[in-house]
């Protein structure tokens, strides 16, 4: 696959502006026997997607977006503003997509890095190329557009994660083959982790994806789920990601009981698919990201049962447990190597991770509204939170969502540079350009999946 070239930020419309959630005994085919085998090198990728700017240095000008509700005020603004404000070109932030640099960093690399320019040429006066993808960006969502996909990594993703949900665990009756399709998980985890050294790594990340996701939808939502009873499911699902100790007496029916649905039957063979490649501090901080998702589930799940819709502030605390944190930080286990625990520790790095996941929920958010308007009940997003506790109409709650997300992803990038510059070890750039690069899959797969996700009619 080619090293791509760069991709300038998208903060306001493109020229053309134009549903299974699954993810769920037998053995598959592929399937990792014996101790803890060293994952096949494979054929080499180049290091990531192309290096992008965060802020180029000239951006179109969003168009004012005109809202229509109760005195028209602050919220006709153009998109709330900050949703298409452009910054000063970072540096730092341009340092953390080209990757880490220097003497002895070449071993972080699969092949050898492209030299680059002392310069970089002159950008010709012409429109922002749009990307590839299918599917309608958010308009004013700001987001970087991807390069698709490698096909042949797709394709071949796709097939196992197949055959892995259907021979291994079970995780779907044949009715729900459909749906398992069009969530498109193989292009999805490809465009998350363009520098996992081979398709074994690109599957460790695809069946925690899909198991997590098995999870939510039968004990959560789609397929059967409720509120109700909730922690009691969620506790013994856990305990396949996070083994119980127990007495001898009590082991072995702990141990049938990983076996006795999809949810914990996929939880289980991802988890043990995922230790064999991960340190035991990789796997303990997956164990730690998995619990906050858990508890965002349960405080989502108690709301639900006593019909609070809570405050814009109380819902963004939830969504930063209950929301997309564990993917991109397992980005350095898919990736082939390791952030060490004392690094991913530190307070700057917490905060920059805590952002990414917090502004790729809330651009879930934004992406299923229709989505979860059509579903049975209330379904708490932000756009609705926000119209429900301060009384704005649909589209201006939605808008105003779209700014939110936009200050979370400034707020990110910001932390991200910063925290490059004052800790420049190359393990701890590798592991920054490896979350920035999931949050600009996120986005890519959201906006292409049109068999999932329609945008509301505001524009």
């Amino acid at each position: 696959m080619p090293v791509p070239g760069p991709s300038p930020a998208q903060s306001s419309p493109p020229a053309a502006a134009a549903r299974f959630g699954t993810h769920g005994h037998g053995r598959g085919a592929d399937a990792v026997t014996g101790g803890k085998p060293a994952l096949p090198t494979g054929p080499a990728l180049p290091f990531g997607p192309a290096a992008r700017p965060s802020h180029p240095a000239s951006a179109p000008e969003a168009s004012p977006v005109p809202v229509e509700g109760p005195g028209g005020d602050a919220v006709a603004e153009p998109v709330r503003e900050a949703a298409a404000a452009t910054a000063t070109p970072n540096p730092a932030l341009e340092r953390i997509m080209r990757g880490p640099s220097g003497v002895g960093t070449e071993g972080l690399f699969f092949t050898p890095r492209q030299a680059l320019p002392a310069a970089p040429p002159a950008a010709p006066d012409v429109p922002a190329p749009r990307p590839a993808a299918g599917g309608r960006p958010i308009p004013g969502l700001y987001h970087h557009p991807v390069p698709e996909p490698d096909p042949a990594r797709v394709e071949e993703v796709s097939r196992r994660i197949k055959r892995w949900a259907v021979d291994e665990v079970e995780a779907y009756p044949p009715e729900w083959e459909d749906q398992f399709d069009g969530f498109s998980v193989g292009r999805y985890m490809v465009a998350c982790h363009p520098d996992a050294p081979t398709v074994d790594h690109l599957m460790i990340a695809t069946r925690l994806m899909v198991a997590e996701n098995v999870v939510d939808d039968c004990y959560c939502e789609d397929h059967g789920g409720s509120p109700v009873g909730l922690g009691g499911r969620l506790l013994l699902a856990h305990t396949a990601l996070d083994p119980v100790h127990t007495t001898a007496e009590y082991q072995s029916e702990w141990a049938r009981s990983l076996l006795s649905d999809a949810p914990r039957r996929s939880y289980r063979s991802a988890m043990e698919y995922f230790t064999r490649a991960a340190t035991p501090s990789q796997a303990d901080r997956y164990r730690h990201d998995m619990a906050r998702l858990h508890m965002g589930y349960l405080a989502e799940a108690a709301w639900a049962e006593t019909a609070y819709v809570p405050e814009v502030s109380e819902y963004l605390a939830m969504r930063q447990f209950n929301n997309f944190r564990p993917c991109p930080t397992i980005t350095d286990t898919v990736g082939g190597y390791e952030l060490p625990a004392d690094l991913h520790a530190m307070p700057a790095m917490q905060r920059v991770i805590a952002l990414a996941g917090n502004a790729t929920t809330i651009s879930n958010d934004l992406y299923s509204y229709t989505k979860e308007l059509d579903s049975p009940g209330l379904h708490l997003n932000l756009p609705v939170v926000i119209a429900a506790r301060e009384g704005l109409s649909d589209k201006e709650a939605y808008l105003k969502a779209i700014e939110i997300h936009n200050d979370l992803m400034h707020a990110f990038e910001a932390a991200a540079a910063e925290l490059a510059v004052s800790c420049p070890d190359p393990r701890v750039v590798r592991f920054l350009r490896g979350v920035a690069v999931w949050v600009d899959g996120n986005h890519y797969w959201h906006q292409s999946n049109t068999y999932r996700y329609s945008l509301p009619d505001f524009w």
